[in-house]
């Protein structure tokens, strides 16, 4: 099985130091999952831009693949009312 490695934004990364700590967990798993499937079952391609996004409850995290090269950047992570702004 093909492994991704991922790569963190470091906009993202600021982002996600300023989540709660009762999210932080599972947005931090979600993204490591990401390496092993990097389009799981509920993962949505938005239409404007080449990204994908994945629901964590209220929370979304906004990446890009490139499979070409075996990586997955994540580009935002964010609530879902601020994410897409």
């Amino acid at each position: 099985m093909v492994s991704y490695s991922i790569e963190i934004k470091k906009s993202a990364s600021k982002e996600i130091e300023k989540l709660p700590k009762l999210v932080l967990k599972r947005i931090l798993s979600k993204i490591q999952s990401l390496s092993a499937e990097p389009r799981p079952h509920g993962c949505k391609k938005l239409t404007a831009d080449e990204k994908y996004r994945v629901r964590v409850g209220g929370y979304r995290i906004l990446y890009r693949i490139e499979d070409d090269k075996l990586i997955v950047y994540i580009v935002k992570v964010g609530h879902r009312k601020k994410i897409y702004d």
